[in-house]
């Protein structure tokens, strides 16, 4: 079995067509991309106990978010060690690794949620899952760029691009089986109909039999949000099936399959090997773009600033762009509740159409950078993000005050603009390394560069749910002491005093709060990312700075003509 995958065995012979290996690269790359589709897995996984909304024992959103986190930790820190075996073992035995540890890692995490332990979510999508991403992700690049000299950025972006467009896929395929899976919870009734009781802050309703159930409330707005119809009211905490354990099983079997047989299909050029009739850029074209005809070994890239200076670059692009993927979903559906036409289907599309514009920026920016450099590029990422960032708080304060389609229209326009230049980020730093570093090594170079994105994996999700967080609770603050205290303690069952319990308890929501809330109360939930998008636009700045003082790598660090 390790004879077949040897590198040894998949040369390719002197007239292979050089496009069929694209199809493999892009191939995987659209199994291990459905992690951008993760955002869909936050509300069952929240829900898992009572199925419609959240109960007492249900995990929180921090906590789910943060296993999407250790598996882009993972993805980094497997890249960078994966480097140099990369290239002594050769791309299909990488691949072959990363189907058993992406197909693998679903498959244990399945067994997480049935026992509902958390800990097998993080071993298995985020530890096990994350080395498949690793090793999935830099598995075709440095073959692409061996294989097309003549088109650095169009190569990396088509591989990459299967990245971008795997959310496209599973975020059809996730709902599709998460709707069928999906079993409704005992309705018990309005909850004016059923008598309810309240201890250390959850809700219990007394059967016949005189034994206390925990229940959850399902408001009239958080229904309205729902994937499948369902009745306000009492339902009753551990019936029904948000369908998500299957779901996992499902995706778990089918990215395995699809990815040992792309990694099969990977073929390497001769030693020698160029396009027909290619010839290597003059000297005025590789100045002007900075590409550079030398070679640096992977440890000494690490010794200059150039690899530095790129490593902010990639970080802190990939934390503005990941920490809005890791709740998309649920952003939409926040900012605009107020809006009938965001329903629970189409914040579900939202995420599909970031697949198509982060999937559509990848080979659009990075065919780009043939033409305009890397540096260039990357220098319209920056300045144009911080402008459309900033446009995020500005849409979502009018959101509040004057509910409009208008504004809708803007955050769509401005947040798909944001996905082509994250997917194109990631499309053109292969090429970008390669130009700086030159190819000898860019795999090796370019898995230790993804320990960018391993800290943006921790950065990007930690400060959006930490800052949506303390936004959300001194929102929760704000409409409790606005809400009048009789009216406040029959509809919770407790007084102000305990509003710290009963917010942690999951009992006090702002949903819950806005229904008791005086007339003319303005709803904050628009504006709970306002101070997630001002930091974000800071952390760009930084990048700015960094790709700017981009230069050509010192000639002491390049190899000697015995390769020394």
């Amino acid at each position: 079995m390790l004879n077949v995958l040897a590198k040894e065995r998949i040369i390719a012979p002197p007239d292979y067509n050089r496009w069929k290996v694209p199809v493999a690269s892009v191939s995987i790359h659209l199994c291990i991309g459905s992690v951008y589709a993760w955002s869909l897995f936050n509300p069952p996984l929240t829900q898992i106990h009572g199925v419609v909304t959240s109960a007492a024992a249900d995990w929180k959103l921090s906590e789910v978010v943060w296993i999407f986190s250790v598996a882009i930790v993972f993805l980094g820190l497997a890249a960078a060690l994966a480097g140099r075996w990369l290239e002594t073992v050769g791309p299909r035995m990488v691949g072959f690794v990363a189907a058993c540890c992406w197909g693998g890692g679903f498959l244990v995490s399945a067994v997480g949620i049935l026992t509902h332990e958390r800990w097998l979510l993080y071993l298995g999508y985020g530890v096990l899952g994350g080395c498949g991403l690793g090793l999935g992700y830099v598995s075709p690049v440095s073959t692409l760029i061996r294989w097309f000299p003549d088109r650095r950025g169009m190569a990396t972006g088509l591989a990459i691009m299967g990245f971008g467009g795997g959310a496209m896929i599973a975020t059809v395929l996730k709902q599709w089986l998460l709707k069928n899976l999906y079993e409704a919870p005992t309705y018990l009734g309005p909850e004016t109909q059923v008598e309810l009781l309240l201890r250390e802050g959850i809700r219990y309703t007394e059967t016949a039999d005189g034994t206390l159930q925990e229940v959850v409330v399902l408001t009239a707005s958080a229904a309205a949000r729902l994937p499948v119809a369902a009745d306000p009211g009492v339902y009753l905490v551990g019936t029904g099936n948000v369908g998500v354990a299957g779901t996992f099983i499902t995706l778990g079997l089918i990215y395995f399959l699809v990815m040992l047989w792309a990694a099969f299909f990977y073929r390497i050029p001769a030693p020698g090997w160029a396009p027909r009739g290619w010839k290597p850029p003059d000297e005025e074209t590789s100045r002007r773009k900075m590409i550079s005809h030398e070679h640096v070994d992977i440890d000494q890239a690490l010794k200059t600033p150039q690899f530095y200076q790129l490593w902010i670059v990639l970080c802190f692009n990939v934390t503005a762009g990941i920490g809005v993927l890791s709740v998309a979903k649920t952003m939409m559906s926040e900012i605009f509740s107020t809006l009938s036409v965001v329903t629970e289907g189409f914040a579900a599309t939202y995420v599909l159409m970031i697949s198509v514009f982060n999937m559509a920026g990848r080979i659009i920016w990075a065919s780009a950078s043939d033409k305009l450099g890397r540096r260039n590029t990357y220098t319209v990422f920056f300045v144009l993000g911080i402008l459309l960032y900033a446009s995020i708080p500005i849409t979502a304060s009018q959101m509040s005050v004057d509910p409009r389609v208008l504004w809708l229209v803007c955050f769509y326009a401005a947040t798909m603009i944001i996905f082509t230049m994250y997917g194109g980020g990631f499309a053109t730093i292969p090429a970008y390394l390669a130009d700086i570093f030159g190819t000898r090594f860019v795999g090796g170079i370019h898995g230790r560069l993804l320990t960018a994105w391993s800290m943006a994996g921790i950065l990007g999700p930690v400060l959006t749910t930490w800052l949506r967080e303390n936004s959300k609770l001194e929102a929760i603050s704000e409409l409790a002491s606005k809400a009048d205290p009789e009216t406040f303690r029959a509809a919770f069952g407790a007084g102000r005093e305990q509003l710290a319990l009963l917010v942690e308890k999951k009992t006090v929501t702002l949903s819950a709060l806005l229904e008791i809330a005086p007339p003319g109360t303005v709803d904050p939930t628009p504006n709970l990312y306002n101070t997630t998008m001002i930091v974000m636009c800071v952390l760009l700045g930084i990048a700015l700075i960094s790709n700017w003082r981009m230069r050509p790598v010192h000639t002491r660090h390049h190899m000697g003509p015995q390769g020394s």
